[in-house]
């Protein structure tokens, strides 16, 4: 008998996280004649808002509401879960910040197995799940088997899975759980630095990695930025650099955006990076390096010097934009 599956929801503000409809899509590849049952902590009318929009998508949402849930403390949800889920059931995650510290010390108190930043799922044979997921930075897709006897704990790569339209009527239960005393608290939050560029608002991104090589090469970037009516983001190594302000950071200590057309040059491609890039954008690729991961994601991969490709695209455009003018 197939295990029942459950998935764990982040929201923020009553605005649910878009990996919520992902997972109801991985539950579909593990089982797609059963409806997963979400499940949501919080307080406060937030989590009453976010449940609401979550019937939509999931049979039942469960809703474990208690004041010391109110910031998501992983310490606080996995005692709460715990205590709460049945055995032997199957829970996924988004491979986020908080999925990662959730899951692992979750997985040990349900007894069950734990598969991390899964990438594929190939369904399930005689009790066993089979799954991808990557290693090494994206270098390797190992395929492993997960067995299902005392149930799972899976986090899922944001991004995916391509989410599914809410089509359920679901119900909405109120359960209590036992929340633990924290041995850890949530202090306050620091509002990341900013500029007058929000790369979120934009349809069109020009994304610069490492291989822009120093700051003043990030000019180059702008003027095809400008060229496109778009804006200059970056991964992190270039904010590490101080070549640009942290709110030009795409990626899961960044910022998560959602362009039209996203140009990654120079960028390798890790999951830190790709986990910010939502929406199912154009993923146009520039990289000197054939084997760098971003290839793999990208739409178009163009092999060459973003320091020599970059100039030469934005006359082109140009040109292009006169003749139409003209």
């Amino acid at each position: 008998m197939m295990p029942r599956i459950f998935a764990y929801i982040e929201h923020k503000g009553g605005a649910v996280a878009d990996t919520a409809a992902e997972l109801a899509a991985a539950a579909a590849k593990i089982d797609a004649g059963q409806v997963p049952t979400a499940v949501v902590t919080g307080w406060g009318a937030g989590l009453d808002a976010a449940c609401d929009r979550l019937s939509a998508t999931y049979g039942e949402v469960w809703k474990i509401a208690a004041e010391a849930l109110a910031y998501p403390n992983a310490e606080l949800v996995r005692s709460a879960l715990a205590g709460l889920l049945p055995e032997g059931v199957i829970l996924l995650a988004a491979h986020g910040h908080f999925g990662v510290d959730l899951a692992p010390g979750l997985s040990i108190k349900m007894n069950a197995a734990l598969v991390t930043d899964v990438t594929g799922i190939d369904g399930v044979e005689g009790g066993w799940l089979k799954v991808a997921r990557q290693e090494f930075g994206g270098q390797v897709s190992a395929h492993v088997r997960c067995d299902l006897s005392t149930g799972a704990v899976i986090t899922v790569r944001p991004g995916t899975f391509q989410a599914v339209e809410g089509t359920a009527a679901g119900t909405v239960v109120e359960k209590a759980a036992d929340v633990m005393p924290a041995r850890r608290r949530y202090v306050e939050t620091i509002a990341a630095e900013s500029d007058d560029v929000d790369i979120t608002k934009h349809s069109v991104l020009v994304s610069i990695g490492r291989g822009i090589e120093d700051k003043e090469n990030v000019a180059i970037a702008e003027e095809l930025a400008e060229a496109v009516g778009g804006a200059v983001s970056c991964s992190r190594p270039v904010v590490d650099a101080k070549w640009l302000p942290k709110s030009r950071q795409v990626g899961s200590s960044g910022k998560t955006v959602k362009p039209k057309v996203y140009l990654a040059c120079g960028i390798s491609g890790s999951f830190q990076h790709l986990v910010g890039i939502k929406g199912n954008p154009l993923i146009v690729a520039i990289n000197k390096n054939p084997k760098a991961p971003i290839f793999r994601v990208a739409d178009i991969g163009v092999v060459d010097d973003v320091l020599e490709f970059l100039p030469a695209m934005t006359s082109r455009v140009l040109e292009e934009k006169g003749a139409v003018v003209k």
